[in-house]
Formats: structure tokens, sequence, C-alpha cells
């Protein structure tokens, strides 16, 4: 006999998060600022289109992207003496309001008729300075108040509501942007940060998330790390992977305005497309606790550039959208596993900083790969920067699954075995 829906929810992996007490207190702020999240992916690179010169359009679209996140970085590696202490809700908090004032100045500055470019790359920068400690305060509390079996689980939940974000977040920013403007869009963002800091800020109980005893220094996320062959080994692959498909930021938006002769809605379609794929990935993540880490995370990798390839080689447009939706699905599970391996493997009173570290090289990689986006477009157009990213990220993955595969053959040495990279993740 068939089980009810009812029954298929309570069976599945996802049901202990979903039925949380306080996970359900704080899953529809973070859907609500997912949202905004979802809309300003279009909106802060077409506002950057509007802004600059049309000689420097590519190279104003790069830095957008790149100052939207790259300030993250910083901000991990020079803030962590005045963060460490605070609770994973304070530092989800504190980086929501930021975000909150620095994102709402800009359709404030362009109703006066003062935003530039420079100003609007600028305020970019200084909202992202907290997004690592950010993210990291997110999946404390996720490790915190799950046992570790529902690690991965809680990761793709929160994963999944950002994937949907991406579905209805585009075609709602193109809306938008035909009825006002890509300025009013980042205002709706502006406004969907004060709901997450609210929502964190009061929903999570102070004796559920502590804050850690021992702080650490600055750095002691980033000495875990080094110290941990499977950790480091997995960071490496994150860098080079996301590093390869920042360019894609830069060039996507310029390939649909120039190559395709699109509008903003067609650059929302390519999004919702990768947000429907990452929808059904964050699905089925859960159930992907018992597989092998390293074949897992290589696999993803070389199946997200060849499925990225539609673009770059000038298929129809239905295959380009196609393929983004197939890139899509690989997302939630590359990084819902590779989180879970780092909150079962931090020390609880570091895993604040070692997230934030971690985030801290993602993030990083992004920007500096979208910046690397500008002077691609420039030698190779729109079109041949989204080959030689598709490219490039397939090669990735298979030099590392060839890595992963020689080392799985080298003995191992008992009193070493706990320390063996893929040998330790493929234990997780």
């Amino acid at each position: 006999m068939p089980l009810s829906p009812t029954r298929m929810i309570r069976a599945s992996p996802y049901w202990p998060v979903i039925a949380h007490s306080t996970l359900r207190r704080l899953l529809p702020g973070f859907t609500v600022s997912s949202l905004g999240d979802g809309m300003a992916v279009v909106a802060v690179s077409w506002l950057a289109i509007e802004l600059a010169p049309a000689a420097e359009r590519g190279t104003w679209v790069a830095l957008a992207a790149a100052a939207y996140t790259l300030s993250g970085s910083v901000g991990a590696l020079v803030l962590g003496r005045f963060l460490r202490s605070r609770s994973p809700a304070q530092l989800v908090g504190c980086d929501a309001l930021l975000r909150a004032t620095a994102l709402g100045a800009i359709p404030v500055c362009h109703a006066f008729g003062v935003l530039g470019v420079e100003l609007y790359v600028a305020l970019l920068a200084v909202s992202s300075v907290l997004h690592s400690w950010g993210q990291a305060g997110i999946y404390t509390i996720l490790s915190r108040l799950l046992p570790e079996r529902d690690h991965l689980a809680g990761n793709a939940v929160f994963s999944g509501i950002g994937s949907l974000a991406t579905v209805f977040g585009p075609p709602l920013a193109g809306a938008l942007i035909v009825w006002g403007d890509a300025a009013t869009v980042i205002a709706v963002d502006a406004a969907t940060f004060l709901v997450l800091a609210v929502t964190f800020l009061i929903g999570v109980p102070r004796d559920t998330a502590p804050a850690p005893e021992n702080g650490g220094s600055r750095t002691a996320g980033f000495a875990v790390i080094r110290r941990t062959p499977a950790l480091l080994g997995l960071l490496g692959l994150s860098f080079a992977f996301f590093f390869l498909f920042g360019p894609v930021y830069v060039a996507l938006p310029l390939h649909v305005s120039d190559d395709l002769g699109g509008s903003a809605a067609l650059l929302a379609a390519f999004y919702t497309a990768f947000g429907v794929g990452a929808v059904l990935g964050s699905v089925v993540t859960g159930y992907l606790s018992r597989l092998p880490m390293w074949p897992v995370t290589t696999g993803i990798v070389i199946a997200f550039g060849f499925f990225l390839l539609p673009a770059g080689l000038g298929a129809p447009t239905w295959a380009a959208v196609a393929g983004f939706a197939v890139a899509g699905l690989l997302w939630p599970p590359y990084a819902s596993l590779s989180t879970a391996l780092f909150q079962r493997s931090a020390p609880r009173e570091l895993l604040p900083q070692v997230l934030a570290a971690s985030s801290a090289v993602r993030v990083l990689s992004v920007p500096l790969g979208t910046a690397l986006g500008g002077p691609l477009v420039a030698a190779l157009g729109a079109q041949g920067t989204l080959s030689a990213s598709a490219v490039s990220i397939t090669v990735l993955g298979l030099a590392a699954a060839c890595a992963a595969h020689g080392a799985s053959r080298k003995p191992v040495h008992p009193a070493a075995g706990s320390q063996a990279g893929p040998e330790r993740v493929r234990g997780q």
C-alpha cells in the first residue's frame, strides 16, 4: 500500500528539520530574505549595466558582482577579534542589519540622482563585509540544534529554500525592473534583510546556541583547516571550482544582452532554470549521506562543467537554458555535503571560526573569478568566456578525480589513517 504524502514527509530525512520548534521560527524569515537575494541576482548586474558607460560595462558588471561578495572574505580575516565572542544568532543579525543599511542606501541615492557606478560598487562592498560570519552563524546554529545525522538534511533544507528563491526571485525581479527599475529591486532586497535580522535575533533562544567559551585567535579557523588534510583538500577543490565559475556572472548578462539581443527577462530565465534544478538537487541531497564523498564531489564538478557547455558553444537558447537547469541540479549536493563535512569535523567551540574561514575562502574565489571575467570577455567575448569556464571546470573535476583515485591507492600507515585525505573524507 503506497504511503500517503504526510507519511512520506514524516519518513523523509527532512522531517526532523522542519519539525524542530526553533527552526520552524527561523525558516519563514530566512525564506523571505532568500527571495530578496534571488531578486538581487538579476538586479545587481542589471543596475551596473544601466549605470556604467557603454564601453566599460563588462568591467563594471564584474566589479559590481565581485563587490557584492568579495569584502566578506576581508571581514572574515580582520573582524574575528571583534566577532568571535558573538553568538551565532548575533552573527546572522549583524550581517543582515549591515546589508539592509548599505543596500537600502542604493535606491535612496538613486532617487536623489547621486548614484554613480563608483558609489554603487562601494555600497555593494560595504553590504557584504559580514557575509562570511552571517553564513557561519546560520550553519553553526544548524549544527547545534540538530544531531550530526541530521546535519546534511538541515543544510539541504536551507539550501533548498535558497534554490526556490532563485526560481521565483529572478522573474519577480524582471517584472519589477519593467514596472520600476533595478534600484527598486535592491530596495526590496534591503527590506528582506531586516526581516532576517529580526527573525534570528528573536527566534533563537539564548541558551540554544551560546557563544563559544574559547574563541581562539582570529586565525583559529584557518589553523584547524590547515592541519586537517581532508578539509584542506576539499576547500582547495571548492576554491578552484567556484573561481572558474566566477566569469559566468559577467559573461552571461553580456551574452544575453549583446549576443542574443535579449532582455532582463531572458537573463532571469537562465537563473530561474538554474534555480529549478537546484530545488530538485536540494530534495535529493538529503538521501546522499551514505555515498563516498570524493567520488560524489569530483563527479559533480565534472558534470557541472559539461552542462555549462551548451551556452558557450552557441547552442539554441532552449538547450543553453536546459544546461543551466542541470547544472543547478548539481549545485546543492556539492554545497551541502562539503558544509556537513566541516560541521562534523571541526571542534564545537571553534565551529563558527572554521565555517567563517571556509566561507571566506569560497566567497573570495567567486569574486576573483568574476573579476577575471571582465578581461576574459574583452579577449574572448561573452560566449567564448562561457565556453572557457565550462571546459576549465570539467578539466578540474577530472584532475581532482585522478588525484583522489591515486591517493586512495597509496598504503596508509595505521597510525596516520585518520589523517589520510580522500580516505578520511570517504569515511565521513
